[in-house]
């Protein structure tokens, strides 16, 4: 009996996945994420309904496939910030670099999918969750990266402000694209807004979680 390579089962796995979200955003944009059944899209991925549940066991993230990017971002951007960066700048270079590259993951992603998410109570209440875990994330990697005690309420204070900030960000982003803006014009308005944002923070957070080496 032979045993099929690890390395190949992985990437069946990520292409079956992919196969089925793909089918799933398809379905939903053309017929909008309340009218679509998962049976519907197991049919359409050529896939058991089963296996649909098994990668993805709440609908919601059949259209949010990126719960693990989205939350990781601001800690991911906090924890790589360069010596003598604070956490406040590192975002706040972190949100700008976004703004050029219209990353989808700070709200650039297209009018399509900005109504089908807004369209839909359940997709609203599940994004209100991936905001909720980014700042539980952000809390603890500023609690780790500055030593602070359990009971130490300043990294969540922080976590607060910060995810707050890019939340508000995400949001007129979308807005925005909702507005029918282009993408270029959506840009120049958020850089500009990114950086009024970051500076009215400055005050609290400027010294806060410098990293010394």
């Amino acid at each position: 009996m032979t045993t099929e390579p690890t390395g190949l089962r992985a990437r069946k796995k990520q292409q079956t996945r992919a196969a089925i979200s793909d089918q799933a955003t398809r379905l939903f944009l053309a017929r909008g994420f309340d009218q679509v059944t998962i049976a519907e899209i197991a049919e359409a991925a050529q896939v058991a309904k089963m296996t649909v549940t098994n990668y993805f066991p709440r609908k919601e993230d059949l259209a949010l496939d990126t719960h693990d990017q989205f939350v990781l971002l601001p800690a991911t951007t906090v924890r790589d910030r360069q010596v003598g960066e604070s956490a406040l700048a590192a975002l706040r270079r972190g949100q700008l670099a976004g703004v050029a590259a219209r990353n989808p993951l700070i709200g650039f992603s297209g009018p399509e999918f900005a109504r089908l998410v807004t369209g839909s109570p359940a997709l609203v209440a599940r994004l209100r969750e991936f905001h909720e875990d980014r700042e539980t994330a952000l809390a603890d990697t500023l609690a780790a990266e500055t030593g602070a005690a359990p009971d130490d309420i300043a990294p969540r204070v922080a976590a607060a402000q910060l995810t707050g900030v890019l939340r508000v960000l995400f949001t007129e982003t979308v807005r925005r694209t909702l507005d029918g803006q282009d993408d270029d014009r959506i840009a120049a308005a958020m850089t500009r807004l990114t950086e009024a944002a970051f500076d009215a923070l400055a005050p609290s957070l400027a010294e806060y979680a410098i990293r010394t080496g």
